[in-house]
């Protein structure tokens, strides 16, 4: 592909190699006024297909993604560093979505009769809005798309993405995968823009709706622009999620679990686990095996089965991790393993626990993209819930106890989080909702929830 001036162009660089993969061109202005046509022209047709026929559109694009499954993991892996196994499970989540979606998404945007109190009768219609613009993060290069996508597209609207540069190779063979399904064309569009141009999305009047997975600052920036053209919003946003381990735990199951829920897309997640709360009682031994697991996960080439982790996403994610590492160590923070950058190619970095950490420290405050662990102990179970909910963020946490009764009346009563999962690590679910509160967010996708994020809530209604 012909390189252009850099003002001009994407270059997707291997995280485990820090080697260039490929160079995009930005669309001009021009084009990306014509996409945006396109999309609502598609939509226009669209939203008068019937919900049967969209399910099946959708049942075909999960057909579509298991066809490309090798070619989309490896890229993915390639781009953004994860496992390849894991990105192959990423795929798999992504048709399980399709799958549900096409089952359950005519039921949930059934028209729905009501009695008036004067006897009348009453229909709750769900309409699409039109054109939906998403912009996606490179953690979960597929998944993220997908998510919004075929919600959307179940509800009639149509979708444009502006995906993060770092997993462009990514956007484009999603692009294809949807033309494949037998989608109608353009209904789903890849937008290859700057930042300046998407603000220009945000304004335009074809777009009726936007929808954000990303950084707090950036749900921000993203809520207030779209929020100024009065234009409806999903944001899923960063967390430093709580996991609990109260006195009752298994704690062979609370190690295995948490260990994974760090480690897990190299820690790169913003349902990670990030901050373990660890009661009196058990802190010593859950800390003596979590340190050891810890201590064992081996890093390397994501494409070998000999690895737990692969690499940080990009080089400067790398060094923002290890500023926080070293911010947190200066204000009192221990490291109880790794935090150390490895020497030779590739932008790795070590699972690692940081102790002894305290309010005002990044290890506390903060969100660790990446293999950091924030171990810290409470008195008793109140202490340890004071703690977690000591957050600005509120998106996910889980529970580690045998008394199930309990642990579910914790969690209902006593998390403030949009989601918690109990003796587990857990990511997302095609059947439950998914989303947080505080700065975590607000919206939800999933489990017949998002299908309805993006509708117009029609009330028709007949009198006597």
């Amino acid at each position: 592909m012909k390189t252009i001036t850099k003002e001009n162009t994407i270059t997707t660089i291997n995280p485990a190699t820090g080697e260039e993969i490929q160079h995009y061109e930005y669309i001009t202005d021009e084009v990306l006024t014509t996409k945006i046509e396109n999309c609502h022209n598609a939509f226009l047709n669209w939203r008068h297909v019937s919900l049967e026929e969209r399910a099946e559109a959708i049942r075909n694009l999960g057909k579509s993604l298991k066809k490309y499954k090798t070619e989309i993991a490896e890229t993915m892996t390639k781009e953004m560093g994860k496992l390849l196994s894991q990105s192959e499970h990423e795929v798999d989540l992504c048709v399980a979505i399709c799958e549900y979606t096409a089952e359950n998404g005519p039921k949930e945007l059934q028209d729905d009769e009501r009695e008036l109190s004067n006897g009348g009768k009453g229909i709750v219609a769900y309409r699409p809005l039109g054109v939906i613009y998403g912009i996606q993060p490179w953690n979960y290069p597929s998944y993220q798309v997908v998510r919004y996508a075929v919600a959307s597209i179940m509800a009639g609207n149509g979708v444009l993405l502006k995906h993060a540069s770092n997993v462009t190779g990514s956007a484009k063979i999603l692009e294809k995968v949807f033309q494949d399904s037998g989608l109608p064309k353009d209904l789903f569009t890849v937008l290859i823009i700057n930042h300046e141009q998407s603000d220009s999305v945000i304004k335009n009047d074809l777009v009726r709706g936007v929808t954000l997975t990303g950084s707090p600052n950036a749900g921000k920036d993203i809520g207030e622009k779209a929020g100024a053209q009065l234009k409806k919003t999903v944001l899923e946003l960063g967390s430093n999620d709580a996991y609990i381990v109260l006195d009752d735990a298994d704690i062979d199951v609370a190690v295995k679990m948490c260990v994974k829920g760090r480690i897990y897309n190299n820690g790169e997640t913003c349902i990670a686990a990030k901050r373990f709360i660890v009661v009196e009682s058990v802190y010593e031994s859950f800390k003596k095996g979590f340190v050891a697991a810890m201590e064992a996960i081996k890093i390397g080439d994501p494409f070998s089965n000999e690895n737990d982790m692969g690499p940080i996403a990009r080089e400067d994610l790398r060094d923002e991790l290890h500023d926080q590492v070293r911010q947190s160590v200066a204000n009192g923070a221990e490291v109880l393993c790794g935090g150390e950058i490895p020497e030779g190619k590739g932008f790795y970095y070590p699972a690692t626990i940081l102790g002894s950490v305290q309010p005002g420290q990044p290890a506390y405050e903060d969100e660790l993209f990446g293999p950091v662990a924030s171990l810290i102990k409470a008195k008793d179970t109140e202490d340890a819930f004071r703690i977690a909910n000591d957050s600005r963020f509120g998106l996910g946490g889980g529970i580690f106890s045998k008394d199930i009764d309990k642990a579910i009346k914790l969690a209902e009563d006593h998390f403030e989080t949009g989601m918690v999962f109990i003796n587990s690590f857990g990511l997302a679910e095609p059947t439950m909702p998914f989303g947080g509160i505080k700065n975590s967010g607000f919206g939800r996708e999933h489990g017949g929830f998002g299908v309805k994020e993006f509708v117009n809530v029609k009330s028709v209604i007949l009198r006597d």
